[in-house]
């Protein structure tokens, strides 16, 4: 499936990889591999590390299930790293961030959030007092009556020429839209193909 030479591993030597999101081309973590942890991952097609400090194998995502599902791998001219494109599953950083890289540029907090929500909802039984975790709790209706209550919100607030209050009201739509999306199995990244797509000229 995948055109890597196994010689790269010789002496069972380890081999930087760096992930990159195969939709954003987001890099998302650098990790390490033997020839194990490489033959591991293709055969699950999931990202599998070597730890250096347990000296063990480890698929990405075997405890909080945010796995990285190969969808290609590279090696660079120099044949000593690999590049691997992946679509994860959910927040990459144990910080509950889509990457465990900090950008020096402000990066695009709605996907972020998004990140959050995901993250707070699989880590529940451990995040205590969660808004996002009380509101799944009551379900989808809660949640959709919840949108449409901001939604008025915001409307009667741009009626007025309280800008603060519009944007805090219009804040709120936005959260409780991902939310939303969340909960019905989206994502942010569906609703921009769609924009995209119709933005398309045919």
């Amino acid at each position: 499936m995948y055109y890597i030479s196994k010689d790269i591993f010789k002496d069972n030597k380890l081999i930087p990889v760096i992930v990159q999101d195969n939709k954003t081309n987001k890099v998302l973590m650098l990790g390490y591999m033997n020839l194990d942890a490489f033959e591991q991952s293709v055969k699950l097609n999931k990202v599998t590390f070597y730890s250096r400090s347990k000296q063990k194998l480890w698929t990405k995502g075997e405890i909080s299930k945010n796995y990285l599902l190969i969808e290609d791998i590279l090696i660079d001219c120099d044949q000593d790293t690999l590049l691997i494109k992946a679509i994860p599953t959910g927040p990459i950083c144990h910080t509950g961030m889509d990457t465990c890289w900090k950008e020096i540029n402000q990066p695009n907090f709605l996907f972020q959030l998004e990140n959050i929500i995901v993250y707070r909802n699989k880590n529940k039984k451990e995040i205590k007092n969660s808004y996002v975790v009380k509101l799944i709790e009551q379900g989808i209706n809660r949640i959709a009556q919840k949108l449409g209550e901001e939604a008025i919100e915001m409307i009667i607030e741009s009626k007025n020429n309280n800008i603060r209050n519009f944007l805090n009201e219009a804040a709120d739509v936005l959260f409780h839209y991902i939310l939303l999306l969340y909960v019905k199995e989206c994502s942010i990244h569906q609703v921009i193909d769609i924009l995209q797509d119709r933005n398309t000229d045919k």
